[in-house]
Protein backbone atom coordinates (compact mmCIF):
# COMPACT_ATOMS: atom_id res chain seq x y z
CA UNK A 1 0.00 0.00 0.00
CA UNK A 2 1.39 3.53 -1.06
CA UNK A 3 1.63 6.60 1.18
CA UNK A 4 -1.80 7.40 -0.44
CA UNK A 5 -3.72 4.44 0.26
CA UNK A 6 -1.92 4.61 4.05
CA UNK A 7 -3.39 7.80 4.53
CA UNK A 8 -6.64 7.08 3.24
CA UNK A 9 -6.82 4.21 5.56
CA UNK A 10 -6.13 5.92 8.44
CA UNK A 11 -8.48 8.67 7.52
CA UNK A 12 -11.61 5.74 7.14
CA UNK A 13 -10.16 4.73 10.29
CA UNK A 14 -10.34 7.54 12.47
CA UNK A 15 -13.86 7.80 10.75
CA UNK A 16 -15.51 4.53 11.76
CA UNK A 17 -14.02 4.39 14.90
CA UNK A 18 -15.04 7.88 17.17
CA UNK A 19 -12.96 8.05 20.06
CA UNK A 20 -14.05 8.62 23.46
CA UNK A 21 -12.04 11.07 25.18
CA UNK A 22 -11.14 8.51 27.94
CA UNK A 23 -11.15 5.33 25.98
CA UNK A 24 -11.94 2.20 27.57
CA UNK A 25 -9.98 -0.48 26.48
CA UNK A 26 -12.31 -3.87 25.91
CA UNK A 27 -9.65 -5.95 27.15
CA UNK A 28 -8.56 -5.17 30.39
CA UNK A 29 -5.55 -7.12 33.21
CA UNK A 30 -8.12 -6.66 35.66
CA UNK A 31 -11.75 -6.67 35.96
CA UNK A 32 -14.08 -3.95 36.16
CA UNK A 33 -14.39 -4.07 39.75
CA UNK A 34 -10.75 -4.41 40.96
CA UNK A 35 -8.34 -1.31 41.15
CA UNK A 36 -6.13 -0.32 37.94
CA UNK A 37 -2.59 -1.69 38.13
CA UNK A 38 -1.32 1.81 37.38
CA UNK A 39 -2.52 5.10 38.66
CA UNK A 40 -2.92 7.97 36.07
CA UNK A 41 -1.11 10.69 37.76
CA UNK A 42 1.91 7.85 38.88
CA UNK A 43 2.21 6.73 35.33
CA UNK A 44 2.71 10.02 34.02
CA UNK A 45 4.93 11.08 36.63
CA UNK A 46 7.34 8.39 36.31
CA UNK A 47 7.49 8.43 32.19
CA UNK A 48 8.06 11.94 32.82
CA UNK A 49 11.44 11.07 34.38
CA UNK A 50 12.47 9.54 30.60
CA UNK A 51 14.34 13.28 29.02
CA UNK A 52 13.35 13.07 25.23
CA UNK A 53 14.26 15.52 22.05
CA UNK A 54 11.23 17.70 21.07
CA UNK A 55 9.98 17.42 17.11
CA UNK A 56 7.75 19.42 14.85
CA UNK A 57 5.67 17.21 12.72
CA UNK A 58 4.42 19.09 9.50
CA UNK A 59 2.40 18.18 6.50
CA UNK A 60 1.43 20.32 3.15
CA UNK A 61 -2.13 21.64 3.02
CA UNK A 62 -4.17 18.75 1.54
CA UNK A 63 -6.74 19.56 -2.05
CA UNK A 64 -9.41 22.10 -0.21
CA UNK A 65 -7.16 23.31 2.70
CA UNK A 66 -6.04 26.46 2.80
CA UNK A 67 -3.21 26.44 4.65
CA UNK A 68 -0.48 23.83 5.88
CA UNK A 69 -0.98 21.04 9.39
CA UNK A 70 1.72 20.54 12.08
CA UNK A 71 1.90 19.82 15.37
CA UNK A 72 4.46 19.57 18.48
CA UNK A 73 5.63 15.98 19.33
CA UNK A 74 8.16 14.38 21.28
CA UNK A 75 6.55 11.20 20.85
CA UNK A 76 9.35 10.22 17.96
CA UNK A 77 11.34 7.96 17.04
CA UNK A 78 13.66 5.93 14.64
CA UNK A 79 12.17 2.93 13.89
CA UNK A 80 14.07 0.61 11.03
CA UNK A 81 17.33 0.87 8.80
CA UNK A 82 16.01 -1.09 6.02
CA UNK A 83 13.77 0.16 4.78
CA UNK A 84 13.95 3.58 6.54
CA UNK A 85 11.64 4.54 8.65
CA UNK A 86 10.70 6.80 11.42
CA UNK A 87 7.38 6.36 13.51
CA UNK A 88 5.69 9.17 16.02
CA UNK A 89 2.38 9.01 18.50
CA UNK A 90 -0.63 11.06 18.08
CA UNK A 91 -3.68 11.26 20.26
CA UNK A 92 -6.44 9.93 18.50
CA UNK A 93 -8.57 13.06 19.52
CA UNK A 94 -6.06 15.29 17.63
CA UNK A 95 -7.89 17.57 15.27
CA UNK A 96 -4.17 17.95 13.49
CA UNK A 97 -3.57 14.32 12.45
CA UNK A 98 -6.21 13.73 10.03
CA UNK A 99 -5.22 16.55 7.57
CA UNK A 100 -1.84 15.13 7.86
CA UNK A 101 -3.48 11.96 6.79
CA UNK A 102 -4.94 13.23 4.25
CA UNK A 103 -1.92 15.20 2.66
CA UNK A 104 -0.01 11.49 3.24
CA UNK A 105 3.00 12.70 3.68
CA UNK A 106 4.96 14.65 6.67
CA UNK A 107 8.14 16.02 7.72
CA UNK A 108 9.96 16.00 10.97
CA UNK A 109 11.66 18.96 12.45
CA UNK A 110 13.95 18.37 15.14
CA UNK A 111 13.94 21.59 17.17
CA UNK A 112 17.18 22.92 18.40
CA UNK A 113 17.28 24.33 22.23
CA UNK A 114 16.69 27.81 21.10
CA UNK A 115 13.22 26.44 19.95
CA UNK A 116 11.17 26.20 22.99
CA UNK A 117 8.31 29.35 21.72
CA UNK A 118 8.04 26.98 18.52
CA UNK A 119 7.19 24.00 20.15
CA UNK A 120 4.75 26.38 22.12
CA UNK A 121 3.46 27.71 19.28
CA UNK A 122 2.33 24.46 17.61
CA UNK A 123 1.28 23.10 20.87
CA UNK A 124 -1.50 25.21 20.86
CA UNK A 125 -4.90 24.32 19.12
CA UNK A 126 -6.96 26.45 17.22
CA UNK A 127 -4.39 29.34 16.16
CA UNK A 128 -2.03 30.20 13.32
CA UNK A 129 0.71 27.71 14.05
CA UNK A 130 3.24 28.55 11.27
CA UNK A 131 2.43 32.33 12.03
CA UNK A 132 5.90 34.41 12.22
CA UNK A 133 7.62 30.42 11.98
CA UNK A 134 9.65 31.24 8.50
CA UNK A 135 9.84 27.72 6.88
CA UNK A 136 10.65 26.04 3.25
CA UNK A 137 9.37 23.13 1.56
CA UNK A 138 10.93 19.90 1.89
CA UNK A 139 12.57 18.54 -1.21
CA UNK A 140 10.59 15.47 -1.45
CA UNK A 141 6.94 15.97 -0.03
CA UNK A 142 6.76 19.77 0.16
CA UNK A 143 6.14 19.59 4.39
CA UNK A 144 7.42 22.78 5.76
CA UNK A 145 10.75 22.45 7.10
CA UNK A 146 11.24 24.93 9.68
CA UNK A 147 14.14 27.07 9.51
CA UNK A 148 16.55 26.69 12.72
CA UNK A 149 15.32 22.86 13.49
CA UNK A 150 18.95 20.91 14.42
CA UNK A 151 17.26 18.53 11.56
CA UNK A 152 14.55 17.26 9.13
CA UNK A 153 12.94 14.02 7.77
CA UNK A 154 11.04 13.88 4.82
CA UNK A 155 8.45 11.30 4.97
CA UNK A 156 5.74 9.40 3.23
CA UNK A 157 2.88 7.78 5.52
CA UNK A 158 3.43 4.07 5.82
CA UNK A 159 1.30 2.84 7.74
CA UNK A 160 -1.03 3.38 10.95
CA UNK A 161 -1.79 1.44 13.94
CA UNK A 162 -3.78 1.91 17.06
CA UNK A 163 -2.22 1.89 20.21
CA UNK A 164 -5.01 2.63 23.01
CA UNK A 165 -5.88 6.49 23.43
CA UNK A 166 -2.99 7.16 20.75
CA UNK A 167 -2.15 6.10 17.02
CA UNK A 168 1.31 5.01 15.56
CA UNK A 169 2.07 6.38 12.63
CA UNK A 170 5.19 4.60 10.50
CA UNK A 171 6.69 7.21 7.80
CA UNK A 172 9.03 6.10 4.70
CA UNK A 173 12.29 8.63 4.80
CA UNK A 174 12.48 9.96 1.48
CA UNK A 175 14.80 12.54 2.12
CA UNK A 176 16.49 13.98 4.99
CA UNK A 177 19.47 16.35 6.62
CA UNK A 178 20.83 18.56 9.25
CA UNK A 179 21.86 22.85 9.29
CA UNK A 180 25.34 23.32 8.39
CA UNK A 181 26.07 23.86 11.62
CA UNK A 182 23.54 22.10 13.74
CA UNK A 183 22.67 23.51 17.46
CA UNK A 184 22.19 21.14 20.10
CA UNK A 185 18.59 19.85 20.44
CA UNK A 186 15.39 20.97 22.25
CA UNK A 187 14.91 18.49 25.05
CA UNK A 188 12.30 17.87 27.46
CA UNK A 189 12.16 16.66 30.74
CA UNK A 190 9.66 16.40 33.90
CA UNK A 191 7.26 18.68 32.13
CA UNK A 192 9.85 21.32 31.26
CA UNK A 193 12.67 22.14 28.22
CA UNK A 194 15.48 22.02 28.98
CA UNK A 195 19.29 21.67 26.83
CA UNK A 196 22.50 19.35 26.72
CA UNK A 197 25.22 20.59 29.50
CA UNK A 198 28.16 22.17 27.74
Amino acid sequence: MGHAGAAAAAVRYLGLHPVDPLPRPKLRCVRADERAPVDRGEFRRVLGTFASGVTVITAPAAEGESGPAGFACQSFSSLSLDPPLVCFMVARTSTTWPRIARAGVFCVNILGADQADVCRAFAVRGADKFAGVPHTPAPRTGSPRLLGATAWIDCAVHAVHPGGDHLIVTGRVDALGTTDDPPAPLLFHRGEFGRLAP
